[in-house]
């Protein structure tokens, strides 16, 4: 596989390398604006803090697959301030060494990508992802099993046939 980006989707943003909140004119809590901008102004700050809460799920979740922090896409409010409208976090979607390595990072995945509230249509496609990666895991194992269980049978046979001299 190799890194995917868990993210929530954004509508008519731009990608901004600014922090979000710097103003581009100092806001003034005097100042007034109409009904219409300060209901998008609303409508921002509320939509920021739900894509920050978003992002922050999947980090927590995450843990050491988390190959960056949140990156964020922003929109310029009529205040001049930038709200994070998008974003994503990138992981570690690589296979591991091992089967049992494999199912352990699949299932932290699927976690990861289903941690917010409200996934969203590529998390939920980062976690199918993921399932279908620790289903191959998991059959990787049995089978191994399977052959050790069979070599041991073949071996406690051998072990079994007592020969008995008259």
């Amino acid at each position: 596989m190799g890194i995917d980006a868990i993210s929530s989707s954004g509508s008519t943003a731009q990608q901004a390398s600014a922090p979000a909140r710097k103003p581009a004119r100092a806001e003034s809590a005097q100042q007034q604006y109409s009904a219409e901008d300060q209901a998008r102004i609303d409508k921002l700050k509320a939509r920021d803090l739900q894509v920050r809460q978003h992002e922050q799920a999947h980090l927590a979740v995450a843990g050491g697959l988390a190959t960056s922090g949140a990156s964020y896409t922003y929109q310029r409010g009529p205040n001049g301030v930038n709200y994070a409208v998008g974003g994503e976090v990138n992981i570690d979607t690589s296979p591991g060494r091992t089967p049992e390595e494999t199912l352990t990072k699949a299932r932290q995945i699927q976690a990861a990508a289903l941690a917010p509230a409200d996934p969203s249509g590529p998390d939920r496609s980062v976690a199918a992802n993921a399932a279908q990666m620790a289903q191959k895991a998991q059959a990787e194992i049995s089978a191994k099993q399977q052959q050790q269980v069979a070599r041991g049978y073949d071996h406690s046979e051998k072990q079994a046939t007592i020969d008995i001299f008259a």
